[in-house]
Order: structure tokens, then C-alpha cells, then sequence
């Protein structure tokens, strides 16, 4: 009998000793974070994603449960260079190992490459994949060639004519200094 494993609710111990596999393709808009970060709604943009679940030996020699991520998803991000939008590819490629609780996460997190999370029976893979995604996002999304020109100056004519137009606030001071004392009695 083949076990049933659900992303919003997967029981990690049981899924790594299965060394079970989920896949989907899933609409961006199912992924509220991620739709919000966008340049523009992408009703068509997929999310695509497996996991595979592995048991290794832990250093205490029982097994521990370890995820594999694959992610991946192109998305309408901002340029930075001319404001328009940019299909950007996000790419999640990455294990996880659990362990027991959260102090024993901390303390084993900084000798550690693999990302560690805390065990559970029913873990979020969706929430996963969606912070993945996230912290893929790049910095400084632009175009390789932007599609419009873009403008490489601070401001435009009309800004410069309305400075220009406005009265400069030290003249007054200007005209204060030029008046000689027998103007004052």
C-alpha cells in the first residue's frame, strides 16, 4: 500500500522513511508573499516543485529525516534600471535536515551546510517553498537590455524651470547686507 502525503500537512518522519516524492505545478497567485513582491499580477506564472523525502544516519547513528527542494518559478519583477517589468527566474535547489526542536537547531545551525528545520508531523511544504522563492528574489532585478531608454538625469526641464521660477530665500539676505547703516535711523 502506496502512503498519501499531503504539502500542506506532511509528516516529515514518515515521508523521509517512505522516501516518498511530491511534485506540482501551482499558480504563483496561490503564493500571497510572492504574488505581492511582483511588478505586475502574473495570473499565468507556475510555481513548479518537487520534494523528495531520504532517511541518513544521524551522528547518534538513528535515522534522520532529510527533504530535498527543487523550486522554481519566473516571475514579473521591477528593474531597477527603468522601472518596467522583468521576468526574473527564481531557482530553489537545496536540502534540509530536521532535528528534534529548535534549541537544537540553534545549536547545530553554524556547524552545519545544510539548512536545518524542527521535525514535525505536519509541516507546511508550501510555506517552505514560498520562503525559498523569497529570499531568491534578487536584489537588484533588471533587464540585461532595458526596453525603453532610460533617463540618467536627476530631473527634467519642468523641474528646472519651476526652480528657477521660485525667489532664491537668501536674496532677501543679500539685499539686508547691501544696506548701509545711515539707511537704518
Amino acid at each position: 500500500m502506496k502512503r498519501e502525503f499531503a504539502p500542506e500537512r506532511l509528516n516529515v518522519p514518515g515521508f523521509a522513511a517512505a522516501a516518498a516524492t511530491l511534485e506540482a505545478t501551482d499558480p504563483v497567485p496561490d503564493y500571497e508573499r510572492l504574488a505581492a513582491e511582483l511588478a505586475v499580477p502574473a495570473p499565468d506564472a507556475l510555481v513548479r516543485w518537487a520534494a523528495h523525502g531520504e532517511e541518513r544516519p544521524g551522528a547518534d547513528g538513528k535515522a534522520t529525516p532529510w527533504l530535498h527542494l527543487e523550486a522554481e518559478a519566473v516571475v514579473p519583477l521591477v528593474c531597477q534600471r527603468c522601472l518596467s517589468p522583468v521576468d526574473s527566474l527564481l531557482s530553489v535547489d537545496r536540502w534540509f535536515r530536521f532535528v528534534a526542536d529548535e534549541a537544537t537547531a540553534e545549536a547545530q545551525d553554524e556547524e552545519s551546510e545544510e539548512d536545518l528545520l524542527v521535525v514535525s508531523r505536519d509541516f507546511d511544504l508550501r510555506a517552505l517553498i514560498e520562503d525559498e522563492l523569497l529570499m531568491e528574489i534578487p536584489v537588484m532585478p533588471a533587464h540585461d537590455v532595458c526596453p525603453t531608454p532610460v533617463q540618467l538625469s536627476s530631473s527634467d526641464e519642468d523641474f528646472k524651470a519651476a526652480e528657477e521660477a521660485k525667489p532664491n530665500p537668501f536674496a532677501v539676505l543679500g539685499a539686508l547686507r547691501s544696506r548701509k547703516p545711515e539707511d537704518e535711523k
